[in-house]
Parts: C-alpha cells; structure tokens; sequence
C-alpha cells in the first residue's frame, strides 16, 4: 500500500458573516437595577490595576489590545438575568439558584471580566467573534481583523 504525501492547503482569508437572532427577556434598564451600584463598586476598586482579561491569557502581551478598559459580564449579560434557568445556574454556579440574589451574582466579580475595546466589542471581540474563534484568537496571531 502507498501512502500519498500530505497536501496543504495554501493560506488563505475567508469572509465569515453570522446573523442569529437573541431573544431577550423584559428587563428594567440597568440604571434602576439595585444591584448596579455592585458593578460600579467593583469597576471603580479594580479599574486602577485592570488590565485586559485577553492579555491576561497571552502572559500579558497587550501588543494587540487597543481602547479603553471596559467592563464584560462574563457569564450572563445584565439583559438576560430574568431568562437564566436557576437549576442550570446553580448546577454550574453553586449557591446562586435563588432569584432573590441571581441580579446580585450578575454583577458581581464571579461574572465580570476587563477587556480592551477591541476585545470586547471590535471585529475579533468577545461580543462579535464565535466563541470558538475568539478563544483561537489567544493562540493565533492576527486571526481577525
């Protein structure tokens, strides 16, 4: 039997365009929510010594990071707290099944997160590229632009 020697295939970009739609739930604006004051206390006692949480995993290398530090929920957005299945939560998140303290962890530091504004809202952020792709990103130099 004879083997075939292995073929690459050469470099190459590929326009990636995804449109979904994301059923939020009702939801008071963030600004009326009592556990706001929770987000802003933690981003004012960490934002002096922030530092994006993508540069965190590339060993501090903030050579692609770009903007201002902002604040990621992490786990569950603000806008979906009256969506999140507890049982699922709590399986995942001990201790957090109860909806009287769920707006609580939502805010909290368990779920909060600093990125770069590229890595949060530009074309390789968090909030735009698949999860699959953004975690690549860490490892693989330039994937998005």
């Amino acid at each position: 039997m004879t083997t075939r020697p292995h073929r690459y295939v050469a470099a190459h970009e590929q326009h990636v365009a995804h449109r979904y739609t994301v059923h939020y739930p009702p939801h008071p604006p963030r600004e009326g929510d009592p556990h706001y004051r929770d987000f802003e206390h933690f981003r004012r006692r960490t934002r002096d010594n922030a530092v994006c949480h993508f540069a965190e995993r590339r060993h501090g290398d903030t050579s692609e990071c770009d903007g201002t530090l902002e604040l990621h929920h992490a786990h569950v957005e603000f806008a979906l707290t009256n969506a999140v299945d507890l049982a699922l939560l709590e399986a995942d998140y001990p201790g957090i099944g109860d909806p009287e303290t769920v707006g609580a962890w939502v805010e909290s530091a368990d779920n909060l997160v600093w990125y770069c504004a590229r890595h949060h809202r530009g074309p390789g952020g968090v909030h735009t590229a698949t999860a699959s792709d953004f975690e690549a990103e860490v490892y693989v130099r330039g994937l998005i632009t």
